[in-house]
């Protein structure tokens, strides 16, 4: 007579599939005049930090939709094949841009006017980047932050298994650069077309490329939306959007110690440009208070060192030097921030 094996309780398979990355060494925090004992800011200075800058974000949204604009116009004008290949990175990093614009709507940050904030962040951001325009993220987001690596957090094995070997980051890199990773995101929107709770997603989805499609068509380049909207995408946008990600929990466990769930990173302004826009990067502060806009999250991120919840010690000093610890199985290698 055969048994069948217990399936692993949710706590049992955090246990074995994250934490390799976290800091068991962490003094523990008793709060400030400024901070909670859980990092938080308290009542005043929180009402400094809540803030939304709406004229700046206008502004940041407007630029980051006309930079997509320029670039495609300028491949037009080129009219040479080295225009697509410079191209690509330039739109996928701009698609970042979107989305991460697209997060801080989610958290209804981007304007104060929620109208407007779900109208321009989740309606167009979230659409026109191979998005619904729904607030489907918004709700997977939100278990996310709640009970990060919880039973309903949505990008756990995303973050599992770090640190992990050279090889097989490269393998997951190659897997992005190929479009395997893209292909998996968009094939339910595909398999929904015939799935009626899923049917309006995949429709919307489907409208919104038809949209960026058809501004190809009027511009008279409609075969461009493969290679500069599609194309980068597929590609470059899933290599960067993978390494941000990683860089923010990879390798963390499921705590209340939000120290243990989030990387601490020191920003630089090439990461900036490259692929933590918007100051997403300050990620720590933003998940021990995600409801502070993302523009507020450099003071918060101060405070939390200046009165010792963040211990600067612990924090890396910039994003080669965790990757590589993302891809070294070596426990010492992955326990402590390397030396700048």
């Amino acid at each position: 007579m055969s048994v069948t094996a217990a399936r692993p309780t949710h706590d049992e398979f955090v246990a074995q599939l994250t934490g390799g990355m976290t800091r068991p060494d962490l003094a523990p925090f008793e709060g400030s005049e400024r901070l909670r004992p859980d990092g938080r800011p308290k009542p005043e200075f929180r009402a400094q930090l809540r803030r939304v800058p709406n004229a700046v974000n206008a502004v940041e949204v407007l630029a980051t939709l006309a930079a997509a604009v320029a670039v495609v116009g300028a491949v037009i004008v080129a009219g040479h094949p080295l225009a697509v290949v410079v191209a690509v990175p330039i739109i996928g990093t701009l698609q970042l841009r979107m989305f991460v614009l697209h997060h801080e709507a989610a958290h209804r940050l981007l304007f104060s006017n929620r109208r407007l904030n779900d109208l321009v962040g989740i309606n167009l951001l979230g659409w026109l980047p191979l998005g619904t325009g729904s607030h489907h993220y918004r709700r997977g987001h939100a278990h996310h932050h709640r009970d990060e690596f919880g039973p309903k957090e949505p990008d756990l094995l995303l973050y599992a298994l770090y640190p992990i070997t050279p090889r097989s980051l490269r393998r997951k890199l190659a897997r992005d650069l190929v479009g395997v990773s893209a292909w998996r995101i968009v094939k339910p929107r595909f398999t929904g077309l015939v799935k009626p709770s899923y049917l309006a997603l995949s429709l919307r989805f489907f409208a919104g490329q038809a949209l960026v499609f058809g501004l190809y068509w009027l511009a008279g380049h409609p075969w461009l939306y493969l290679l500069t909207w599609l194309l980068p995408w597929c590609t470059w946008y899933q290599v960067i959007n993978r390494l941000r990600a990683i860089a923010e929990h990879g390798g963390m466990t499921r705590t209340a110690d939000r120290r243990n769930t989030t990387h601490h990173i020191r920003q630089s302004w090439p990461a900036r440009v490259l692929f933590a826009p918007y100051h997403v990067g300050y990620h720590l502060a933003h998940h021990v208070d995600s409801g502070i806009p993302a523009r507020n999250l450099p003071r918060l991120q101060r405070a939390l060192e200046e009165d010792g919840y963040a211990d600067v010690d612990a924090r890396w000093p910039n994003y080669r030097s965790l990757w590589r610890a993302l891809a070294s199985p070596a426990p010492e290698a992955a326990a402590q921030p390397a030396t700048a």
